[in-house]
């Protein structure tokens, strides 16, 4: 244990997960990174507290919402709890789960607003500009690349509204001056470039922080109609969550904060470095001290899609290869400043040359030898040579360098450090031949000694390992039957005890068949090939061939109001409706019964194709058709405002 660490808080964040969609596997590389880190800090000693969590309100939520028929929190209810399960389906360690619709966030987040309008930091004004729907973010004419959003790259619309700003601009010197004079707050050196040269020493725009043109979002309790915009309400999650308030802070606050690393995805850099620290100063609260913006995980060398069809979910592969095995992946493609990328094949090839070779056959020869040649019972080091001490060094410079990279957030290079290890480890195996040892009684006391370096240097990879691949780290424990897990016992080189009795040799990785796990990759492709679309690729549905003005006149839509509606007899699909439609009134059957109790449309105003020609549904007369909207699975009828005339024409 680190003598300085003992004891110290230390505070980490992921970002936390917008609730559009189920992460895939490259959103979850985020929060196994982190939790790699606090794992290893808790093993160092430190006081860790690690939070990750949803960010859940925005326009873009309130859309989805619409598309899947229901409210907004019951939208990020579900998707919330699928984050969660990934959470926990990755094995991590986090210490508490924010969500931004909890009531004690949202309370905050409402007095944080008040406090930096009451100081004149939030002023109301009026936006006017070109305004990107999936990134939520208004932009000038002079940000867009090609026309479109900067940052997704689609397209973007004129967009005019009523809203409070805050004032970046009164803050920018001292940020300017604040990240030049702390070279580590941000991570890796070409993102702090980039903040520096590309966003703030050109000048900061004060930035839209309530919004009026959507209701999901947290109220700004003065001024009915606006809500808190996402960057005060996600941002503020660090702080809310442990017990910051305005009034007056909990003890909890003044032990963790600042934290010292939030753990964010490099395209969302500007909005940690630039609008949050702004907040903090504008609150006069300290700072972050780090940030690091790590690169993003590509599904070979594309960014994962839903629509180009290259989706991995962490929880389907950790089905195909194990919890662990994902972990490693993650952890060991990733560089610490570009981006890393995974296919089934380097899956395929990482999982059997340095799990199945390196570690789990290290690991199962040796526990076997030792229970071939001396009955299990661990023998006293007795016959040393050089070769020896060449192996004691490598395991002492490990935990140095693994130290080292973690540190800097170089996590792939700590990752690999360890699996060195394994390698020297059967590279000394085939330097001392214990095969050959076992042959000449008179070299048992060399084998022995030989098995019990073995032993020893692959409890050090045992203990190195737990951050990156914690089950496995327990696994190899059980095999040498050794409770010396400390990190502080890695100040030594003999933890093991000499007489006691390893454990059976099992396998920790079986090597994989790539035919096999092929054909079960095909078949989890299968069954979810009917996976939720986004609002995005419904938009992107190819659309139906094109219709003149005149064809389109002849299809005559109106409003009507259900003014009974009920199961259709015979049928599972159908529901039938009396509509009052202006005139004499009509029936109209439709096979939306899977998605609407009856009792739930009386009273809505439906639009519905007047001059369809009649057609029996059942026994039943339907004499048009009801509008709906469909997305991915679900459906919802589509309504209009209760003041509108039944029969109005859509026009």
């Amino acid at each position: 244990m680190c003598k300085n660490c003992k004891g110290k808080p230390y505070y980490i964040t992921t970002a936390i997960a917008y609730t559009s969609r189920k992460p895939h596997i490259g959103n979850s590389y985020e929060i196994v990174l982190t939790d790699a880190i606090a794992r290893y800090k808790r093993m160092l000693g430190y006081d860790v507290f690690f939070q990750t969590g949803t960010d859940e309100h925005g326009q873009k939520i309130e859309m989805y919402a619409q598309a899947e028929g229901c409210t907004p929190k019951e939208y990020v209810d579900k998707v919330a709890g699928e984050i969660r399960d990934i959470c926990d389906v990755l094995n991590t360690s986090y210490d508490y789960f924010i969500r931004t619709t909890d009531e004690k966030h949202e309370r905050i987040v409402q007095k944080i607003f008040k406090k930096l309008y009451d100081q004149g930091d939030i002023y109301k004004g009026s936006y006017e500009g070109l305004y990107c729907t999936p990134c939520e973010s208004f932009w000038t004419e002079s940000q867009l690349k090609d026309g479109k959003c900067p940052d997704c790259g689609r397209e973007v619309k004129e967009a005019k509204e009523e809203a409070y700003f805050l004032k970046l601009s009164k803050y920018q010197k001292q940020l300017e001056e604040y990240i030049e004079s702390r070279p580590d707050f941000i991570y890796p050196e070409s993102r702090k470039k980039e903040m520096l040269n590309n966003f703030i020493k050109p000048g900061l725009q004060d930035l839209c922080v309530s919004r009026t043109s959507f209701k999901w979002g947290i109220p700004v309790d003065f001024d009915e109609g606006h809500v808190v915009y996402v960057w005060i309400d996600a941002l503020s999650n660090y702080i809310t969550s442990i017990g910051y308030d305005p009034d007056g802070s909990s003890e909890m606050y003044k032990k963790f904060w600042p934290a010292d690393a939030h753990i964010i995805g490099k395209d969302i850099v500007r909005f940690h470095t630039i609008y949050w620290p702004i907040m903090l100063m504008a609150l006069g609260e300290p700072l972050p001290k780090q940030v690091y913006g790590h690169p993003w995980l590509l599904f070979g060398e594309d960014k994962m899609s839903k629509s180009r069809g290259n989706v991995i979910y962490a929880d389907e592969l950790v089905k195909l290869i194990g919890v662990d095995a994902v972990r490693y992946y993650l952890l060991s493609e990733m560089p610490f400043a570009n981006d890393g990328s995974i296919t089934y094949e380097t899956i395929i090839e990482r999982f059997n040359s340095d799990l199945a070779n390196t570690l789990g056959n290290l690991v199962n020869r040796t526990i076997a030898m030792n229970n071939k040649y001396f009955g299990g019972v661990v023998q006293e080091p007795s016959v040393c040579e050089p070769v020896d001490e060449e192996l004691k060094q490598f395991c002492f410079d490990t935990v140095k360098k693994v130290d080292e990279c973690i540190n800097a957030f170089h996590i792939s290079d700590a990752v690999e450090a360890v699996i060195n290890l394994a390698k020297r480890c059967n590279k000394y195996i085939d330097e001392t031949t214990p095969w050959v040892l076992a042959k000449d009684e008179s070299k048992l006391p060399r084998l022995g000694t030989v098995l019990y370096n073995l032993l020893e240097a692959i409890r050090f990879v045992a203990v190195l390992i737990e951050p990156f691949m914690p089950d496995t780290s327990k696994a190899i424990f059980a095999q040498l039957n050794c409770e010396e897990n400390s990190y502080d016992s890695l100040n030594e080189f003999g933890a093991v005890k000499a007489g006691g009795k390893v454990g059976e040799a099992t396998p920790i990785f079986a090597r994989i068949d790539p035919d096999k796990l092929y054909a079960e990759i095909e078949e989890m492709q299968k069954a979810s090939a009917e996976a939720e679309k986004t609002i995005e690729e419904v938009a992107a549905e190819e659309i139906a061939p094109e219709i003149s003005i005149d064809d389109f006149a002849k299809v005559d839509i109106r409003v009507g109001e259900v003014k009974a509606c009920e199961k259709v007899k015979k049928s599972k699909k159908l529901l039938k409706f009396d509509i009052d439609d202006g005139m004499d009134g009509r029936t109209i059957v439709s096979g939306i019964a899977q998605y609407y109790k009856p009792e739930e449309l009386v009273g809505k105003k439906v639009l519905f194709v007047a001059n369809l020609k009649p057609v029996k549904l059942c026994g039943v007369e339907s004499q048009g058709m009801i509008l709906s909207a469909e997305h991915g699975s679900s459906l919802q009828v589509i309504t209009v405002d209760e003041n509108k005339i039944n029969g109005s024409k859509l026009c």
